[in-house]
């Protein structure tokens, strides 16, 4: 320990009534370099105002704008076990799990409510990417699979929101058991004929992608969102070859047929609502023009 940092220098600023300023006060954007207010960047549902890019959105914000006025019942996180492989790389599994949940004050990267979105009842569940990079372990799983169980319940569809990394390394060939999990608990869904949709965000990589964040009835994605299994760079070093511009992108995608929709944060509510009650068969008001689009993906699906 640094006895000046740590003791003199809180002295001397207590003496002299200096206080601490916060380090994430201004956030700057990744694409323009724009340094940008934290509270402006909040009200903009933490998109960049003047580049439009958009950032991570915290879990807990993105059900709280999803869902009417911001209330929805949250699903309890279920208990499994911590740390089954006793894990330990530069830092112990148990610990790294303890600091996740102090910087984002969840249990685990799964985040999962039931409430009504423009009246319509649905559940949805998201990824907290700053929990482990949204990594899919045991604990998120088994959230998962109670998710769809509760939409079945429920009888309403269920929205997913992926932003992972992909499957949890500390848990090992127990994080890749729950790939086949989550599949069939959307095949439990889709037998109850009942709708699945997903927003991709970014990132949405490794075993996720190669699981419940491809097997949507429909796939809508947020803006510039990365995609893929293996990352660009890796694909790059394999094949030793420069891939196109905006690989694996949210826009190369849907150009390509693996997304039906790039939709603005903004505009997500609104565009789930109206395709949903399309899928339920439910009456949908106010169809504009430019909403056609909308109307004709869902009636294909």
């Amino acid at each position: 320990m640094n006895w000046i940092t740590n003791y003199v220098r809180p002295r001397i600023n207590s003496m002299l009534g200096r206080r601490e300023v916060p380090e994430n006060l201004w956030i700057k954007c990744p694409e323009t370099g724009e340094m940008v207010f934290h509270k402006d960047l909040e009200d903009n549902k933490w998109v960049i105002p003047a580049s439009g890019y958009h950032m991570k959105m915290p879990a807990k914000a993105r059900l709280a704008d999803l869902f009417d006025d911001g209330v929805y019942e949250a699903l309890p996180q279920p208990k499994v076990a911590q740390d089954p492989l006793k894990f330990r790389d530069s830092k112990k599994y148990t610990d790294r799990l303890k600091d996740s949940r102090i910087k984002t004050e969840q249990e685990d990267t799964i985040l999962a409510g039931v409430g009504k979105m423009r009246g319509l009842k649905i559940v949805a569940v998201v990824h907290e990417f700053n929990f482990m990079g949204g990594s899919l372990g045991i604990a998120a799983g088994e959230a998962i699979v109670k998710a769809f169980e509760r939409a079945i319940a429920e009888k309403c569809p269920l929205v997913m929101f992926p932003a992972s990394g992909g499957a949890r390394m500390q848990e090992g060939i127990l994080s890749l058991m729950q790939l086949p999990r989550t599949t069939v608990a959307v095949d439990m869904l889709k037998e109850a004929g009942l709708p699945y949709i997903v927003v991709l965000t970014n990132p949405t990589t490794g075993g996720v992608t190669a699981s419940y964040a491809m097997l949507g009835d429909l796939h809508l994605a947020e803006p510039g969102a990365e995609i893929c299994f293996a990352g660009k760079r890796v694909i790059e070093q394999t094949i030793r070859e420069k891939l196109p511009e905006g690989f694996q992108t949210s826009e190369y995608l849907l150009e390509h047929g693996m997304v039906d929709m790039v939709v603005k944060r903004h505009d997500i509510p609104d565009t789930l609502a109206r395709v949903l009650k399309i899928l339920t068969k439910k009456p949908v008001a106010n169809l504009s023009k430019e909403n056609s689009g909308t109307l004709a993906i869902a009636a294909s699906a």
